[in-house]
């Protein structure tokens, strides 16, 4: 029997620790370690409640990948601390929070926890596309819904989405997603586009909101179906929608490409089995003293054990 694959949406998860856990939480030397300890905390939690057999951690790589700027400028722009020419853009993150990212990486690393970012995705793509691959059931663990495109209940690929820390999850699956939005897991995609993510800078359509790209795909079944429908003068379209979706032909013609996430990222071989014991004992001990990683570090290791 082929175990279950969970997949962290890494940064999602940090992000989260960093502002749910006081920045009193602390090394010996002052430094403060709250998002380090809080995503420690928070992968225990999710093996204890969850049991994978397989954990990866997802990173971005590229927060913001050039090809999915060229298609659509506003792409994420307004979250740009810094641009840098031929590299990855720098994305405004707070004072605090950079400088425990390399820290997190080496913890995950001595732990043996496999950790993928590939240049030029995001991690959201790094998770499309071990999702593709799988041959056994994905747990998916974001505060990301952009990621509810993957659910599909046929494949047992759920979304785990963190309501209060990592204890209080929506389990997201297809029967959820009709009842919250209309549409499954392929259809979510869609409807994000056409709705628009002003924290992603998508535009989106003006004057379809979520009802009406809900209605929209529920009368023409997918992107393809509604842009069809704009040049059939017999499909139920008002003059209104009609007049705002051909003028956002441009749009939806890119769209589709920057929203939905990759499924074909070149990843490297890594094994992702769910380690018992660390891969670098000594590493991890210098780290644990270096950052002062005490209970969080030794409860994850007791559920890893276990």
């Amino acid at each position: 029997m082929t175990g279950r694959l969970m997949l962290l949406d890494t940064a999602s998860l940090y992000f989260r620790a960093y502002f749910g856990v006081p920045d009193s939480v602390r090394a010996p030397d002052g430094t403060p370690v709250n998002a380090v300890r809080g995503l420690l905390d928070f992968i225990d939690r999710l093996v204890k409640d969850h049991r994978p057999d397989k954990l990866v951690a997802c990173m971005d790589a590229d927060w913001r990948p050039q090809w999915r700027v060229d298609l659509i400028p506003s792409y994420k722009a307004h979250r740009v601390a810094e641009e840098h020419e031929g590299a990855p853009d720098a994305e405004e993150v707070p004072d605090t929070l950079s400088p425990q990212v390399p820290v997190i990486e080496e913890v995950l690393d001595a732990l043996g926890i496999a950790r993928v970012g590939v240049a030029g995705y995001e991690a959201d793509d790094v998770i499309g596309t071990f999702t593709a691959r799988a041959d056994g059931p994905v747990d998916i663990v974001t505060g990301d819904r952009d990621l509810y495109q993957l659910v599909d209940d046929a494949r047992d690929i759920r979304v785990l989405y963190p309501l209060k820390g990592v204890g209080t999850l929506q389990l997201t699956d297809e029967a959820w997603l009709r009842e919250k939005y209309g549409v499954d897991g392929r259809g979510y995609a869609d409807l994000a586009l056409l709705r628009g993510d002003p924290s992603d800078g998508l535009p989106g359509v003006p004057g379809v909101g979520e009802k009406t790209a809900a209605r929209l795909l529920a009368e023409f079944g997918d992107l393809a179906g509604i842009v069809a429908a704009v040049d059939d003068p017999k499909a139920k379209l008002t003059p209104t929608q009609r007049k705002r979706l051909t003028e956002a032909a441009p749009y939806l013609a890119v769209a589709p490409k920057v929203v939905r996430v990759a499924d074909d990222v070149p990843l490297p071989e890594v094994d992702t089995a769910l380690p018992h014991t660390p891969r670098d004992p000594a590493a991890l001990d210098a780290l644990a003293t270096r950052w002062g990683l005490g209970s969080s570090l030794r409860r994850l290791l007791a559920t890893l054990e276990a």
